[in-house]
């Protein structure tokens, strides 16, 4: 059994992405880092991400390709402080996914180390 399936599959997925996309439509940090008017393409393509990270189906890389993240966040100035807004709203979507503590605590893990590496710009 992966972690995915573990977790709750696509609908436990669904919904933390679905929470972090309510939370960047409104953030003055995050949302000028997405130039399309509507962020569901976006949501998306995290929904396909995180599903094959965790051993979902691997329509991500179907569709995009490798993931090369620093690669297609280089347009944008991720600060210090873009990674604090950007958790925030993923912690959002891990509480409204209600884990439990240790599914919680090993999805938290990679996403703070994920949005650490994702820092491109100081200041």
């Amino acid at each position: 059994m992966t972690f995915y399936d573990e977790i709750g599959g696509a609908e436990t997925i669904r919904t933390i992405v679905h929470t972090f996309y309510v939370g960047v439509a409104t953030d003055p940090v995050l949302r000028p880092m997405y130039p399309e008017a509507d962020l569901g393409p976006a949501e998306e393509r995290f929904f396909l991400f995180l599903s094959q990270y965790w051993g979902g189906p691997t329509t991500y890389s179907q569709q995009r390709g490798h993931p090369r993240l620093r690669m297609r966040h280089a347009p944008f100035a991720v600060t210090a402080e873009a990674r604090e807004h950007w958790l925030t709203h993923f912690r959002a979507g891990l509480d409204a996914a209600a884990l439990s503590p240790e599914q919680d605590a090993q999805f938290w893990d990679y996403v703070t180390h994920a949005a650490t590496f994702m820092i491109n710009t100081p200041g």
